[in-house]
């Protein structure tokens, strides 16, 4: 079923334009995503994946299952964008239409594949699962069309070059639509001249410093680059993404990664990374750089932190463990943190927080404990310490301290800024232990290369 063929040329007026003045256009489709049964994902994703690549979405329209309503907005795309991509309505019930209906618009026959008929019956007898005969619903493909393969799936995805135009189909699982997007309709739109190859800005990651502060900071950087400069601003939570672009093309890749690397030199500690890496990835990188280990105990959060690692490739390498000690019996049976403490000071407190943090790093045989306890909401809280309030606990090699955090915001926006600034806590600290370490080496080499260059002279003398 994979074709191996380059994807069919277009004519005008797609060729010969720049990517940016393509008009690239997104139909969701689904009545579960006007419910509001399920998020709209996939603008959010696809729009990010062809952003970096120097196409930003023209429009996305969110389209009922019903077939008049898909021919409808299909047609007004497909007269008038470039690129029109299409999720969802490829699967084998009554309700997945979206074949059918670009069909029509199109003015293209659907014809039966064997080929898709034996990679739905071959992955039906992976799964160990009978196959029903609606499935074969999925094996129909555009006379004048190609097939995307779907290798974790069993709706392929389906490719059309037509008018000077392009139409992308697309199943809408995430976990299908992804990888399929990523492996094969970028490299596509990239041969055919329709995306950049590469990225098309060059991206700082910061954290802890606001938007507005931020942009003050950074003008003056800028301002010396004058209009051939483009920059955009992405506020987080307790994150801002700067993206600088030339899209005039007056200034390179090169040029703009200079930018960048001066940027970050002047944010010090309050720059995370270039490109796209999550806080979780970094803090991974450096831990393994330094050789380090980390363990984690967590109340209030309930394990969000430890699975932000433990969704890092590799963090067995240096993630030791989580114990979600919630309950106050937890806390003293499975960390012995003394009742006498919790008893005085409670369990959200600054002096929880250490022990939890130094009694997990002890337990679990790690380097770094990072501990969190605190009242999510909406219900505890006292009158000194309300709802909102969050205490860290960090134990390190070079010492334990704890953090105090007031957050206004929902039961899950609490955790959330909880464990995204314990992150960031964390990541500061390595970060100062490998600029302290280096800082340390330095001396030490500067007398090994005295050494030996006292032992070489002499030698020639």
């Amino acid at each position: 079923m994979a074709n191996s063929n380059p994807p069919a040329s277009i004519s005008t007026p797609v060729q010969g334009r720049p990517a940016a003045a393509r008009r690239f256009e997104l139909l969701t489709l689904g009545d579960e995503l006007l419910l509001g049964l399920t998020a709209n994902s996939h603008l959010t994703w696809i729009g990010q994946q062809l952003g970096r690549h120097g196409v930003q979405l023209a429009r996305n329209v969110t389209v009922t299952d019903e077939a008049a309503a898909i021919v409808a907005e299909v047609r007004a795309s497909w007269a008038r964008a470039d690129v029109v991509i299409t999720t969802g309505g490829l699967g084998p019930t009554c309700d997945d239409r979206t074949r059918e209906a670009v069909a029509e618009v199109l003015g293209q026959k659907l014809v039966f594949d064997p080929a898709i008929e034996k990679a739905i019956a071959d992955r039906f007898v992976r799964l160990g699962r009978k196959m029903t005969p609606n499935n074969l619903k999925q094996a129909y493909r555009f006379e004048r069309g190609e097939v995307l393969p779907n290798p974790n799936g069993t709706a392929p995805g389906l490719w059309v070059a037509q008018e000077g135009r392009v139409l992308v189909m697309l199943p809408g699982p995430p976990s299908e639509l992804q990888p399929l997007f990523t492996d094969q309709v970028l490299p596509r739109l990239a041969q055919l001249g329709l995306i950049s190859e590469g990225e098309a800005y060059v991206q700082l990651r910061t954290a802890g410093v606001g938007e507005s502060a931020l942009e003050t900071k950074l003008q003056p950087i800028f301002d010396r680059l004058g209009g051939a400069l483009t920059v955009a601003y992405c506020a987080h939570q307790w994150r801002v993404d700067v993206r600088l672009s030339s899209p005039g093309g007056g200034l390179s890749m090169l040029e703009l990664q200079a930018t960048a690397d001066e940027c970050a030199a002047l944010l010090r500690e309050d720059f995370v990374c270039f490109g796209h890496e999550s806080m979780a990835k970094v803090v991974s990188d450096l831990f393994r750089a330094q050789e380090k280990t980390l363990a984690v105990a967590e109340s209030c959060t309930g394990g969000r932190l430890a699975n932000m690692f433990t969704d890092v490739s590799g963090a067995s390498k240096f993630f030791r463990g989580a114990i979600v000690c919630y309950s106050n019996e937890t806390k003293v049976q499975i960390l012995d943190v003394p009742e006498s403490l919790i008893a005085q000071h409670g369990a959200v407190s600054e002096e929880c927080a250490v022990a939890l943090a130094t009694s997990v790093a002890e337990t679990l045989e790690a380097d770094y404990g990072l501990a969190i306890t605190g009242y999510a909401g909406p219900t505890g809280g006292t009158k000194d310490k309300p709802v909102g309030t969050i205490f860290l606990g960090l134990h390190s090699p070079q010492g334990v301290w704890s953090k105090n955090l007031n957050f206004s915001a929902t039961r899950t926006a609490v955790k959330e800024r909880a464990v995204t600034v314990a992150l960031d806590w964390l990541r500061r600290e390595l970060v100062r232990a490998a600029r302290a370490h280096n800082q340390n080496r330095a001396p030490i080499q500067e007398r090994r290369h005295k050494k030996k260059d006292a032992e070489s002279g002499g030698g020639r003398l």
